[in-house]
């Protein structure tokens, strides 16, 4: 079904009762969970899991691990993939690729899940948040041009933040809740200012920017797996690489830096037991031959939303933007600001109910490790963290849908 963007004109105060209803009403339409997303077992799930522990496969090594790298490489685009033990770790990894050190800036935005900067962190770097616009929820490119001409400059190394002294090394778009974030503009800026771009895409699998798979586009992307993602294999992360060699090495450090050999143990320098294991890949492959059908389930929840909630007054439903064809992965209310002071009692009310809603992520400047971190103006995520409702995404009808509630 075509999902395009639809502007809605409030036409009054909010009515939450109106709300409920109306989530609850496409709910029971569908027969769709009323919890946020769960996972959809119904393929060959339990004959893969089964072949690992009757061949005695489980652990870190085994057919299933090449095959998922294989198929996600295929299915995304990609010239390669490398899978780990969740997408944090993948971050990690990408980030230290593309060179990220100790002392470092990378530049986040400040409205994401806390994984995106805590990666940076692992890293030794430092999180320098930036604005989101409203359009794609995402990082604000054009913002962040503005931006850059008043606090940086480039040097021999690289771009440096003029106020404190420290190079800005990487930035990490995140496409949150699967829409993609405008790469075009932000690709050309980085391009300009010498910063690497690393796409998070733990939300993005299945999405598009412009016909290209979300985490294809930058530097390395990072996918995740997670138990409420639109796929899972329990936990698990992967990278997305178009170039051989970053993979070949990325594949290396995150088994341990292992030399390949019949027996000895030799570690040719420091590496991480990031390994995903055999198990969880054969989930992964399960999974992975069902996107199709996932992704039609999903999109026509979606567009079942979008037509719910077309002339209720206070509120509108986020879209994909025009550029992109977003998975949908989780979907989301956002209240007209003079509303907003009225999210938390919509929140009650619906888990009240027995209707799974949650706000978005406390804005990362807000927490008490990153209060100090350098940041831009955020007034646009600012008001997007006021106001954002996350409400039911699960694709699986009742019936199918597995017990875990994420």
């Amino acid at each position: 079904m075509n999902i395009s963007p639809t502007n809605i004109i409030s036409k009054g105060s909010l009515s939450i009762e109106q709300i409920v209803a109306v989530i609850r009403g496409v709910l029971e339409e569908l027969n769709v969970p009323r919890t946020l997303h769960q996972p959809l077992f119904q393929g060959h799930e339990w004959e893969y899991l089964k072949d690992c522990i009757d061949t005695g496969w489980v652990s870190s090594v085994g057919s299933y691990v090449d095959r998922f790298e294989r198929d996600l490489a295929e299915f995304t685009g990609a010239k390669r993939a490398v899978t780990v033990v969740n997408g944090t770790a993948a971050l990690q990894i990408a980030l230290k690729l593309a060179g990220v050190e100790s002392g470092d800036e990378v530049l986040t935005p400040a409205l994401t899940f806390v994984a995106t900067a805590n990666a940076v962190m692992y890293c030794g770097a430092t999180p320098h948040f930036v604005d989101s616009e409203f359009r794609s929820l995402g990082l604000d490119s054009r913002k962040l041009a503005d931006y850059l001409k008043d606090i940086a400059e480039l040097t021999a190394d690289g771009c440096r933040n003029r106020i404190t002294s420290r190079r800005i090394r990487a930035v990490v778009p995140m496409h949150t809740f699967g829409h993609p974030v405008d790469m075009d503009p932000l690709v050309e800026l980085c391009a300009r200012w010498k910063i690497e771009i690393i796409e998070d895409a733990a939300e993005g699998l299945g999405s598009y920017y412009k016909g290209r798979h979300t985490g294809t586009i930058g530097h390395i992307g990072i996918l995740s797996f997670n138990g409420n993602k639109i796929m899972t294999t329990g936990g698990g992360g992967a990278l997305l690489f178009n170039d051989e060699s970053e993979a070949r090495m990325a594949k290396h450090i995150t088994t341990t830096a292992r030399l390949p050999h019949p027996w000895t143990y030799f570690h040719d320098q420091l590496g991480y037991n990031f390994r995903m294991p055999n198990l969880n890949a054969a989930l992964g492959c399960a999974q992975l031959e069902q996107m199709p059908a996932f992704l039609s389930l999903k999109r026509n929840l979606a567009a079942r939303y979008i037509e719910a909630f077309r002339d209720v007054p206070g509120i509108k439903f986020a879209v994909e933007p025009m550029f992109a064809r977003s998975n949908y992965w989780l979907n989301a209310l956002l209240l007209d600001e003079e509303c907003a002071d009225q999210r938390d009692s919509l929140l009650e009310q619906t888990n009240q109910q027995g209707i799974m809603t949650r706000p978005v992520w406390v804005l990362m400047q807000q927490l008490p490790m990153y209060k100090n971190c350098p940041r831009m103006d955020l007034e646009v995520a600012e008001s997007l963290e006021r106001r954002i409702v996350n409400i039911p995404s699960s694709a699986a009808p009742n019936a199918a849908a597995g017990e875990q509630r994420v």
